[in-house]
């Protein structure tokens, strides 16, 4: 399951109000697939543990959290933008599996849609094919005709929907 939460540290002033920054959460089983995938996807980097914990695991623990709610291991369960532009993506341990279609989904813009249709179909090949090479899996292909919208839908190595646009 997809979902967005607003993250209530680090909101700063714009304008007249207070403005949230914005983490997206991601249900899953396997964090540490999930940051490699997306941290690919997005050029995005792991997030270091917070200071004076060697593993999120440690950290986590130090808060109280159960230890069969963190999942195995002490892989990072973060995955954010090295410049600070881009949301944090948070992938949180649930014990169910994915079962319906998300209400929400993610796109990539990995195209220039100025350029020409046929350059941009050639650069979602390569990103669509990049991607299942590291797990994730076709849903809706990209068409082969300049009449219909050229995108592509996939999923996440754990069944979550995105589009390549």
């Amino acid at each position: 399951m997809l979902s967005v939460r607003m993250a209530t540290a680090g909101c700063h002033e714009k304008g007249d109000h207070m403005t949230p920054n914005l983490q997206i959460t991601i249900d899953c089983a396997s964090p540490d697939r999930l940051v490699r995938f997306w941290c690919s996807a997005l050029g995005y980097v792991p997030a270091p543990p917070p200071s004076g914990h060697p593993t999120w695991r440690s950290y986590y623990l130090s808060l109280g959290v159960p230890e069969e709610e963190l999942g195995d291991g002490d892989s990072c369960d973060r995955a954010v933008d090295p410049d600070g532009a881009g949301p944090a993506l948070w992938f949180q341990v649930v014990p169910e599996p994915k079962t319906v279609k998300n209400r929400l989904h993610l796109d990539l813009l990995v195209t220039d849609r100025s350029a020409p249709w046929a350059e941009r179909r050639a650069e979602l090949v390569a990103v669509r094919d990049r991607l299942v090479s590291l797990g994730g899996d076709v849903r809706l292909d990209i068409p082969e005709s300049e009449d219909e919208h050229l995108a592509c839908g996939l999923h996440d190595p754990e069944g979550n929907e995105f589009c390549l646009v």
